[in-house]
């Protein structure tokens, strides 16, 4: 084992420990802390965190629709769409990998590191999924959901209280009152299902991407990205 790669999976164990999780299986920890890039660079026997990131991303949908079965029990199914929606996008996702630090166990390619893989947010988000992933085969529905809900209820509960705000008004707001130009929502891509799209669209400040957003409606996407855009303008002041 490489040094480099002796140090990452020496951090996985403070992985685990942020979690609130240990692995029967290290296999699956193996896994999900595995890059595509450095699957394919060493030619290991174990695969990348693609399949298990798949799978954590149902997981999480799961578990955090359950939960706003229970937390809110009178509130329409649009309602709870929004929530769910603004609770696991990919900024969201990325906030929380960098908080458990998983950038610093990844298993990357030379290429990979040299381009800051370990800061890339969408990299980090897909391997919190994959963790979620490996923990749902490793321990069942109840370990995964026990490590999902103390990281997502704040989120849940934010979200909640922020009913009916309209963060793309509050946004243009903003930027009006600082004398800066309007910002520009722009599609960046569509995935899933066609009978079930999610919209990922970007928010741009004089042509520089100050947040992104994902839901199943291009309306949904466009206020997940002013509230992140408003989060990063929030943070720079």
């Amino acid at each position: 084992m490489k040094s480099s790669e002796r140090s990452e999976k020496l951090h996985w164990q403070k992985i685990e420990e942020a979690l609130g999780y240990s692995f029967c299986n290290e296999k699956l920890l193996n896994e999900a802390m595995t890059h595509r890039s450095y699957a394919n660079e060493h030619l290991v026997n174990s695969p990348d965190n693609e399949r298990l990131e798949f799978l954590g991303d149902a997981v999480l949908d799961l578990v955090i629709s359950q939960y706003l079965m229970v937390y809110l029990p009178h509130s329409p199914e649009g309602e709870l769409t929004r929530i769910r929606a603004e609770v696991v996008t990919l900024p969201s996702l990325a906030r929380l990998a960098k908080l458990l630090d998983l950038g610093t166990g990844l298993l990357l390619g030379r290429g990979e590191k040299r381009s800051g893989g370990r800061e890339k947010s969408s990299l980090l988000a897909d391997t919190l999924e994959a963790l979620f992933g490996a923990i749902f085969i490793d321990g069942g529905y109840e370990a995964a959901k026990a490590v999902i809900l103390p990281l997502f209820i704040p989120l849940v509960q934010q979200a909640a209280a922020e009913e009916g705000q309209d963060f793309k008004s509050r946004l243009q707001e903003t930027l009006q009152a600082a004398q800066c130009c309007l910002p520009v929502y722009q599609l960046r891509e569509t995935a899933g299902p066609a009978h079930e799209p999610i919209y990922h669209v970007d928010v741009l400040i004089n042509e520089r991407t100050y947040g992104a957003g994902q839901g199943h409606t291009k309306k949904e996407a466009e206020q997940a990205a002013a509230k992140a855009a408003l989060q990063t303008l929030d943070n720079n002041s």
